[in-house]
């Protein structure tokens, strides 16, 4: 093993200072389409220093707040030139001096945002990842700090839910729409999604009844459905919406009394409607909730820590697995980043950057 020959007072984080590592990246300048700004560059990295961790970074998604960060649309804007990216999974290839909680081997995901991650290497501060199991897979690690923290986060945070409860969610078969049936299967919730018809509708609800969901309703069906007024159901406390629109609107009005609802997303880009009979006689209640805010709010506290030690607990016991996605090398990013775009299967798909390949 290279250790071996190391002399006995030589520590791994000496060790960077006789590696020379040239790091990939996709780098932009200016906003617009990624398949038009982003460049595939090489830059020699230097040796950390102090507090800093050497990462050779394993794989990293392709999320649509990347998407939008890169066209200028989302309220995150980078300082130029930047490296484009957000999520990743890595492991440490050495560590300066002064770190104390990391070693090489181990495998890390970010704590911050606005890293840069589509890359092969990186230089970060210690205090910017976290160190999980390597035992959590691939591509679950590589995505576990939006889309599950974001479903964990809104079932943990406006309603108080015990086993029989019901949730019911709009664009169902997304991405953190998989990740809250996953987690209500786990802890016993009823878990109701809705998505638009199509003609796979079939395929796609047995795929998200594999993954815990209770029932599976088109938008047609919500609006005839007696799932909740025969009681074989308990009506909804808590409602996800990511659509908007009437889309919106109809699934607030299957709320229980007190009900809320949390939108997240906005996919139809239509405004969010409200039904004047369930806002004045169930006193419902409209909520927003923005991971990034809720990280950088909570950014190192024992809450957030053990919202990861949950979610890796049943990644490592198969209980809880990656949205569906297509694992693609670096340099076919633009293939890609347009694809992430433009994907119209019946689940839709997250392309994961694997930067081994």
């Amino acid at each position: 093993m290279l250790r071996k020959t190391l002399s006995s007072w030589t520590r791994p984080s000496q060790l960077c200072r006789q590696m020379s590592v040239v790091a990939k990246s996709l780098k932009y300048t200016q906003h617009g389409e990624p398949q038009d700004v982003l460049k595939l560059v090489e830059d020699k990295l230097a040796d950390p220093q102090d507090k800093q961790v050497l990462v050779k970074i394993l794989a990293a998604p392709i999320n649509p707040a990347d998407i939008n960060t890169i066209q200028g649309k989302y309220p995150v804007k980078p300082k130029f030139p930047a490296i484009a990216g957000n999520e990743f999974v890595g492991e440490v290839v050495c560590v300066g001096k002064e770190v104390k909680d990391l070693q090489p081997g181990e495998h890390v995901v970010p704590l911050a945002t606005g890293l840069g991650t589509w890359a092969t290497h990186a230089v970060y501060n210690e205090d910017q990842l976290l160190a999980i199991s390597n035992k959590v897979g691939l591509a679950e690690a590589a995505t576990i700090t939006v889309n599950p923290c974001t479903a964990y986060r809104m079932l943990k945070d406006f309603v108080q839910l015990s086993p029989g409860d019901t949730v019911i969610q709009n664009g169902a078969n997304s991405a953190v729409g998989q990740a809250v049936h996953q987690l209500c299967r786990a802890w016993g919730i009823n878990s109701v999604g809705i998505v638009r018809n199509r003609p796979e509708i079939g395929e796609l609800k047995q795929l998200l009844e594999c993954l815990g969901a209770t029932a599976v309703l088109t938008e047609e069906e919500l609006r005839t459905s007696d799932i909740f007024k025969s009681g074989q159901l308990k009506r909804p406390k808590l409602a996800f919406n990511c659509v908007g629109g009437k889309s919106a609107t109809e699934v607030s009005r299957h709320l229980d009394n007190g009900g809320v609802v949390v939108t997240y997303g906005g996919m139809s880009r239509e405004p969010v409607t409200v039904a004047t009979g369930p806002l004045i006689f169930k006193d419902i209640a409209f909520r927003g909730f923005w991971m990034t805010r809720w990280s950088k709010e909570h950014y190192n506290t024992p809450e957030r820590k053990q919202m990861f030690q949950d979610l890796c607990q049943l990644m490592v016991q198969g209980k809880f697995i990656a949205p569906t996605h297509e694992m693609v090398p670096l340099d076919q990013f633009k293939n890609a980043t347009a694809a992430s775009l433009n994907f119209k299967g019946f689940t839709g798909k997250k392309f994961i950057l694997n930067m081994s390949c």
